[in-house]
This record gives C-alpha cells, structure tokens and sequence, in this order.
C-alpha cells in the first residue's frame, strides 16, 4: 500500500472522533456510535481503495453502514481488508469517562482474520518482550518474562485489565505474582497498543475482551513489532457455528500476531475521543477543534503522531445534510 493512504485513513478517523465527542458526557451512547459511523462511511468515499469490512459494525442485517462485507473507497487499487470501531467505548464516551477513541486498522486483501463478533482471550506486549510471552502459560511466569525483558522488577511491571467479574482469578493471580494492575471500564485497544510504547506504563494487557478489537490490536502491534496471542471463546453453539461458518474449523487455536494479521503491509490508525493510554481526546476552542491522530506503517515501522487543528465552519461534513448529527 501506497504511504499517502496513511494520511488519507488519518482523515477517516478524526471524522468519526470529532462526531463522537459532541456526546462525551451526554448519557447517549447510541447517538455517539450512530455520529461516528456515519462520519467515518462518509470520509471512507474519499478514499483511493478498493475496500471491504472485514470487521465492522455486525451484519448486513444488523448495521445499517460498515457491516462486514460492505465495499468502501473509491473501488480503484489496491484491494484491501478493512477493520473498523468508529468508536470504541460507546459507554465511556457516554459517562465522559476516559480511554475513547476512533480506529481502524488496513491490511491487503486476505489478510486480517474474519473474526466473529464474540469474546477473545489476548495478552499484548511491546517489542522489547516479544516472543516471551504464552496464552498457556501461567500469569505469574508471564509477567516475570515481561520483566525480565523490560529491565524491571515484578513490582514495577504494569498490567492492564478489564474491571469484569470474569477476571477475579486473573487479577488475584497478578496480585500474587506482585505486579501492579490498572483496571479499566471499557476499551482495550488502547492500553494494548500503548503496551508496545516504553513511556505510557503499560507493559502487558491481559484478559477477555472483544475479538474483533483483537484483530485490530494485532494490527498495531505488528506495526510497532510487538507481540498478541489471542484465543477464540465462544459462549454457546451458536457463536461456536459462527466460528466455522467464518472459516475457523478449531476454536481452542491460539492465534499468533502472524496468523491475526497474514500480511507485513498493515496500517493501523487511531483518533482519540477522550483522553487515554494512547492519545488525547477531541479539545474545543471556538468553532475549531484539535485532534490527536496515531498513524502506524508495518513496512516502515514509522509511528507517526498527528495534531490536527480543525476549522469546523469549513467542514463540510458538519455543515451540510450528507450526515446527521442529531443533538439534545
């Protein structure tokens, strides 16, 4: 893929953060993903691709833009996959809470793995501890693998983990091993990625979370040189048959970064909402907005950071009827 896209998928997802961040704080967690999907399809037709949704916003039948299988860009080369969260944390943004943003991740046709809308056990670190860690391995030699590799005493190692009642075990088992824990509400995307930094005092994330955030975690990390396992969990039959039905015959596989994302020609990019790990949120003064944009080339390994000053009266995307950002 052409370098220039990066720039072009930039654009894709600073729409989609600035729609979600006029309903930071306003309780309405439908109305911030209804902007930001809308913003993103509407910049996704400026676009020089010939796209599919991989990873998207559910089924044709159950979303009506960004559902997997859809065909977005400008349908010129190169062919691409495309997995989409115009908005990853509907609930933070609603409470006004932290840790927000709008991403996406690229890769060429065929290479991210279709994974079902179901939970997914992962363990994300930096570059520094790749190939150290195990999804069968027990937490505690996990985390004293971390911080050998990070120079780090187990007390210094940081773990991130959802604040779930599933994760009890988990994290009495990191307290055991000594380790610090921050617990986070929603959005594992963000800690993930900010693992593969050594300033953000993330050094591994670890639980059950979303596999189609997996994928696209999986996408920033091989950028950065990171390393995620990831593991399938469905709950029931029904989501065991949407696994085959996608194309994976063995749910107990654990997934290595390689298999989640086939190609070493990824793009992942990010927008910050509200304030996280990774990136700060959407700030207003006067009729302008500042955004904060992480662009990654797996080719490269460039990490480009981007602060973008908005001036909305020239925005044409919040001027005229082409989306519908409805407000209280």
């Amino acid at each position: 893929m052409e370098r220039e896209l990066a720039l072009e998928f930039a654009r894709v997802t600073e729409a989609a953060a600035l729609a979600a961040a006029r309903w930071v704080g306003k309780g309405n967690k439908d109305s911030a993903d209804e902007a930001a999907v809308t913003a993103m399809r509407v910049m996704f037709d400026t676009v020089s691709v010939d796209g599919t949704v991989v990873i998207g916003e559910g089924e044709m039948d159950e979303a009506p833009m960004l559902f997997i299988g859809e065909k977005v860009g400008l349908g010129v080369p190169p062919a691409v996959d495309i997995a989409v969260d115009p908005l990853e944390g509907t609930t933070i943004v609603a409470k006004g809470m932290p840790n927000a943003i709008a991403v996406l991740a690229v890769a060429p046709q065929g290479s991210l793995l279709h994974a079902p809308d179901m939970y997914m056990n992962k363990i994300a670190v930096g570059p520094e501890a790749k190939g150290r860690i195990s999804l069968e391995a027990p937490v505690k030699e996990n985390i004293q693998e971390v911080a050998k590799a990070l120079d780090k005493s187990v007390s210094e190692v940081t773990v991130v983990i959802l604040d779930r009642p599933r994760h009890e075990t988990i994290i009495e088992e990191i307290r055991s091993a000594g380790a610090r824990i921050r617990l986070i509400s929603d959005g594992d995307i963000s800690p993930a990625v900010a693992a593969g930094y050594g300033n953000t005092e993330v050094d591994i994330l670890m639980g059950i979370g979303g596999a189609p955030e997996g994928v696209i975690t999986a996408a920033a990390l091989k950028c950065m040189g990171g390393d995620f396992q990831a593991k399938l969990r469905p709950e029931n039959d029904e989501e065991k048959q949407r696994c085959k039905e996608m194309g994976i015959s063995d749910i107990n596989k654990i997934f290595t970064i390689d298999e989640l994302v086939k190609s070493d020609d990824a793009i992942f990019v990010a927008t910050g909402i509200t304030d996280s790990f990774l990136l700060k949120g959407v700030r207003y003064s006067k009729r302008r907005a500042i955004t904060e944009t992480i662009v990654m080339r797996s080719t490269s390994g460039t990490i480009r950071h981007i602060q973008a000053n908005h001036d909305l009266n020239r925005k044409p995307l919040f001027k005229d009827n082409r989306i519908k950002l409805k407000m209280d």
